[in-house]
């Protein structure tokens, strides 16, 4: 329902990621106007998103919502999902807008500390904004906690993409070895170990990690 109005709001703010250091003039006051049209317009619709939250939530409280489905993901039941914060976060990323995003989740495992999605949500925003010790620390704190082999493969091949990007190797082969010891089906890292080897290359975070936010 949304995925057409964040396309065109995504479009807009790489273009002016891209353009404003270097705009001048006429065009930096261009770029500078559709940044604060996005700002208005990201700031209405979080505005919107919260207060349909609430009614959701007040709804669901008072109702039994039982599915009839034998199992559900344990995030669907984690009960920061209803925090104000949580739902911020989740604009604030979808939007590109990791500074404010890394705020909101910082509020989230404040409270909630070993929070998965809260941890995965701010391992992802650092890695966008090139803090990758940050990134790790977050993913780090997951693996005490993920049962799922396929999620841990998929948080050890992550890891191991952040020890790449600082030049170690030896570590990062290490961790894509245990990535597929965990999940051989997982194709990044394969593609990753062979980075390592010519220690050049596009590393792959994996579609699947990026797909749970």
């Amino acid at each position: 329902m949304f995925q057409h109005l964040f396309a065109e709001m995504n479009e807009m703010l790489q273009e002016i990621i891209i353009h404003y250091p270097t705009a001048q003039g006429a065009r930096r006051e261009e770029l500078l106007c559709k940044y604060n049209l996005l700002r208005r317009l990201s700031d209405n619709v979080m505005d919107e998103w919260l207060a349909f939250a609430e009614k959701m939530n007040v709804f669901s409280q008072g109702t039994d919502l039982s599915l009839g489905i034998e199992e559900e993901p344990a995030v669907q039941e984690a009960p920061e999902l209803s925090m104000e914060s949580f739902v911020r976060g989740q604009g604030y990323y979808k939007l590109l807008m990791y500074p404010q995003c890394i705020e909101q989740f910082k509020s989230v495992i404040s409270r909630y500390p070993d929070s998965l999605a809260g941890r995965l949500y701010l391992a992802m925003s650092y890695l966008h904004q090139g803090e990758g010790e940050a990134a790790w620390e977050h993913l780090d704190h997951m693996m005490s906690l993920i049962r799922s082999r396929k999620l841990k493969a998929m948080v050890y091949n992550a890891m191991g993409c952040i020890r790449a990007l600082q030049e170690r190797f030896t570590e990062a082969q290490e961790l894509f070895s245990l990535s597929l010891q965990h999940d051989p089906s997982l194709p990044e890292p394969n593609v990753n170990l062979e980075v390592c080897r010519r220690k050049g290359g596009e590393l792959q975070y994996g579609s699947q990690l990026v797909s749970l936010l």
